[in-house]
């Protein structure tokens, strides 16, 4: 009898959790939705990274007067601002990139595809077009951030010099 009552109850049905995917991939299809996110991460990086620039900016001010050459406060401080100038472009340029290297690599495998290539084969090209494009853009971040912060540590390195000069 027992077992009859568990062959009869209905098992239970992953609907709820493939509406809620389903629901959710309506959401992340929309447009609108990563204009949203885009804007919110810009906002949130910002808003960090002011904050951040205006506790280094009070660090240097306090730490000027203590040491006898303007010259070591400014570049620890020049250093911190390229830093974090440098990594903030690298995530600005992830935002931008990952949807263009999404849109290459389906891009690629679609045109493969076409030409006839069998799935074992495809699904080896796909990963070996993944490895490279993954790489590329790896190699562009880097580069990218490390140009920034170097000109954001170099332009605020003489600023905070010569700004420490003019007063």
């Amino acid at each position: 009898m027992d077992q009859q009552q568990h062959e009869e109850q209905p098992p239970t049905s992953p609907t709820s959790s493939s509406s809620s995917y389903t629901l959710f991939l309506k959401i992340m299809s929309k447009r609108k939705t990563w204009v949203f996110l885009f804007v919110l991460v810009y906002a949130i990086l910002l808003d960090s990274s002011w904050n951040f620039l205006k506790s280094i900016l009070s660090w240097y001010h306090q730490n000027q007067a203590r040491y006898q050459s303007p010259g070591w406060p400014a570049l620890y401080a020049s250093v911190l601002l390229g830093g974090v100038f440098g990594l903030i472009s690298m995530a600005a340029a992830v935002a931008v990139a990952v949807p263009a290297t999404m849109v290459t690599w389906i891009t690629v495998v679609v045109l493969l595809a076409f030409f006839g290539k069998p799935k074992r084969t495809l699904v080896a090209e796909g990963k070996k077009i993944t490895r490279e494009i993954a790489g590329s853009v790896l190699k562009t971040l880097l580069t990218e951030g490390n140009v920034v912060a170097v000109v954001c540590a170099v332009l605020g390195y003489y600023v905070l010099v010569r700004n420490n000069n003019g007063e």
